[in-house]
């Protein structure tokens, strides 16, 4: 069985709106992979899987020849793993960027391998949910972040005086979830740097009030 002309182009340039549409939203927001990057790896994908397909069909029925046509565009899968990777970026510890724009590499190359064995309603509905996922629920991710999310707090403390007290009020408030604790000494100052999860704006600003009149406290700052 071979594609006519006609139905290979309708197929490779069904894939290329498909990766547009998702890449737009990506180029958006000014990231690395863009609109042309989904477009290529739709493409590439939908014309990897039509050669998986159809492209060995010249020697189907030779004999000792065994062909697995699902087994090239197998490899689409594992391969855009390459792509993916470079895309993410580890800015700082316990911050990393460019998951969504990975993940959604990796949907495009699924759009484009269903799109290239003939399976439009199943690549078309898969672009409807991924502009769903990308436009709809980013901004309500965003505002349920934005409420709670990890915070650090550094408190700078008198070193001459006992810190006993400061160190018991913190490690043993019920309403801190404390992920990372830890202390250092500069010059005549104890600086203690705690991350916190789960915990709002304001409610770092009521810890901060609290703590700002301990005798021993100098200074207290937060991070978003």
């Amino acid at each position: 069985m071979t594609l006519v002309w006609s139905e290979i182009l309708i197929r490779l340039f069904l894939a290329s709106l498909f990766g547009a549409l998702i890449g737009l939203e990506r180029e958006r927001k000014d990231w690395a992979a863009g609109m042309r990057t989904h477009m290529m790896v739709c493409v590439g994908s939908c014309l990897i899987m039509m050669v998986s397909a159809f492209g060995f069909s010249d020697v189907l029925g030779t004999p000792h020849v065994e062909l697995d046509p699902s087994r090239v565009a197998a490899q689409v899968i594992s391969g855009i793993g390459f792509i993916g990777a470079g895309t993410i970026l580890f800015i700082k510890q316990g911050t990393i960027r460019g998951l969504t724009t990975a993940s959604g590499l990796w949907t495009v190359a699924a759009i484009g391998l269903a799109t290239g064995g003939g399976m439009y309603f199943a690549a078309g509905a898969t672009t409807f949910i991924a502009l769903i996922i990308l436009f709809v629920l980013a901004p309500i991710e965003q505002i349920y972040a934005k409420r709670f999310k990890q915070r650090t707090l550094k408190i700078i403390a008198d070193a001459k005086t006992d810190s006993t007290e400061l160190l018991h009020h913190l490690l043993n408030n019920k309403d801190l979830e404390i992920r990372n604790f830890n202390f250092e000494r500069e010059n005549d100052d104890l600086v203690f740097t705690l991350q916190l999860d789960n915990i709002s704006e304001s409610g770092v600003v009521e810890i901060i009030n609290e703590l700002k009149n301990h005798k021993i406290v100098k200074d207290i700052a937060w991070t978003k």
